[in-house]
């Protein structure tokens, strides 16, 4: 499996180098694209300097913009995957090759790298508010996701044409859901996460109220009206 690493980046200077470098140095097997997403301190600049494969966007276009022109470049360039590969370094490199072994011996479209399949959740706000996504996906589709908000998904090809050539396809856990409905084979593998280092979410208080209102209200409603690829 020819596989991509897409990192979307945004202002991620204390992190972008401790992450490829990790990336280039334990699992070189694995091409990586760098999605510099219009950042505004020297996140282009660290990875020019070092060589990186970077694509510099002029603007912020925000996760989703970033993701699907990573999508883009390995659609066009021949990829057999794509994974969805935080530039915070919440997400370990070691992820990889289970997501990659697990989707070649399932058959899956999407392998989601779950950090609750084994593990027990907890009642903090934020798992509450990942409680209740889990929650409205199952009500809708019938298929439960316990780790609905990861942001290490892997997807096969017929995924990333999608996400590739459609706008309104988000790497978010609405879409997930809509890929349910659509008859796509989604599954989770247990894997480990970091705490963020430096920097900060582009989540804060408000951010995260306002991304659990619109999720909730797609998956319930809006997921219908979309066409499906």
């Amino acid at each position: 499996m020819k596989l991509l690493v897409i990192v979307p980046a945004y202002n991620e200077e204390k992190n972008i180098e401790r992450v490829i470098n990790s990336l280039k140095q334990n699992y070189s097997q694995y091409d990586y694209v760098i999605v510099n997403d219009g950042s505004k301190d020297s996140t282009s600049e660290i990875c020019h300097r070092n060589n990186y494969n970077v694509i510099d966007l002029p603007v912020n276009l925000g996760i989703s913009g970033a993701f699907q022109t990573g999508m883009k470049y390995a659609w066009l360039n021949d990829y057999d995957a794509a994974v969805q590969f935080d530039g915070d370094g919440q997400h370990r490199c070691e992820s990889l090759s289970l997501m990659q072994k697990e989707m070649e011996s399932s058959g899956c479209d999407v392998i989601i790298g779950s950090r609750f399949l084994t593990t027990r959740k907890s009642f903090s706000p934020r798992m509450l508010g990942s409680r209740l996504i889990s929650f409205l996906i199952l009500l809708t589709t019938f298929h439960r996701i316990k780790d609905p908000t990861s942001g290490l998904r892997l997807y096969n090809r017929k995924i990333m044409r999608l996400y590739a050539q459609k706008i309104n396809y988000a790497p978010e856990p609405d879409t997930i859901a809509f890929l349910i409905k659509s008859g796509c084979k989604v599954k989770e593998v247990q894997v480990q996460m970091d705490e963020r280092i430096a920097g900060t979410s582009y989540l804060n208080l408000v951010g995260s109220i306002s991304y659990m209102f619109k999720i909730c209200v797609s998956i319930l409603f809006v997921q219908w009206f979309r066409k499906r690829g």
